[in-house]
C-alpha cells in the first residue's frame, strides 16, 4: 500500500476515489472497482457535504436535458438551444466542483479523481475552463 493511502474496504485496493455528478446518491467511487468506496455520509465534513448537495441539486435538471423525452423536446420549442445551454452551464458547475468541491476533499485523501466531463451533454473535459 502506498504511504498516505488507506485501503478501499470495496476491493481492498489503495483508496483513489472519484467524485462524480451523482455523489450524493453514490458517495465517492472506487477508482479501481467502480463500487462505492466512501458513502456521502462519511465524508467527514458537514459543511462540505452541505455545498456537494447544493452543487448536485443544482447540476441536476441541468442535465437531465439531454434525456428529455419529445414531449419535453417540443415543450421547449427550440431543443437545440436548451440543449447548448444546458452544456455551458454544465461547464460552468463542473469548473466549480473542480475548485470549490474537490480541493476541500483533498484535505482528507490523499489524492481524488473526479469527473470532467459529461458525455450526455458532450462536454468534453478542454470545454472546461478552470
Amino acid at each position: 500500500m502506498p504511504a498516505g493511502y488507506r485501503e478501499a474496504e470495496c476491493c481492498r485496493a489503495p483508496l483513489l476515489p472519484l467524485f462524480t455528478r451523482d455523489i450524493a446518491e453514490s458517495g465517492l467511487l472506487c477508482q479501481h472497482c467502480g463500487e462505492s468506496a466512501v458513502a456521502f455520509e462519511d465524508i467527514p465534513d458537514e459543511g462540505l457535504r452541505q455545498r456537494i448537495r447544493e452543487w448536485t441539486r443544482l447540476y441536476e435538471p441541468v442535465h437531465q436535458v439531454a434525456h428529455w423525452d419529445d414531449k419535453q423536446r417540443k415543450k421547449s420549442r427550440d431543443y437545440d438551444q436548451a440543449f447548448e445551454d444546458a452544456a455551458q452551464r454544465v461547464e460552468e458547475l463542473i469548473a466549480e466542483a473542480a475548485t470549490s468541491l474537490v480541493t476541500p476533499l483533498l484535505e482528507h485523501f490523499p489524492a481524488l479523481i473526479w469527473e470532467d466531463q459529461d458525455e450526455c451533454l458532450e462536454v468534453r473535459p478542454e470545454d472546461v475552463s478552470l
